[in-house]
């Protein structure tokens, strides 16, 4: 699945459209690295997304399709949330 489209279905970005811009301006890593919104994101990766002030740090558990409100969250796992 695309980068973009993980951070809506899990609800780590609100809307489709500020992943992609949040992509484009280096404010989103995995593992170290800055990503664009089309890298196919796998069980493993270690998401950074800095939006504002709020770095946030999660390892992505799952990948799938369709999550509902209640489980979004366990897509991935807070490592590190300032």
């Amino acid at each position: 699945m695309r980068l973009d489209k993980y951070l809506k279905v899990s609800r780590l970005i609100k809307r489709r459209t500020v992943a992609n811009e949040a992509c484009d301006a280096g404010r989103v890593l995995i593992d170290g690295k800055p990503v664009r919104a089309s890298y196919e994101v796998k069980a493993g990766d270690i998401l950074e997304i800095t939006l504002g002030t709020r770095p946030l740090k999660a390892e992505v558990l799952e990948v799938t399709e369709y999550a509902t409100k209640e489980n979004a969250s366990s897509m991935y796992r807070v490592l590190d949330d300032h």
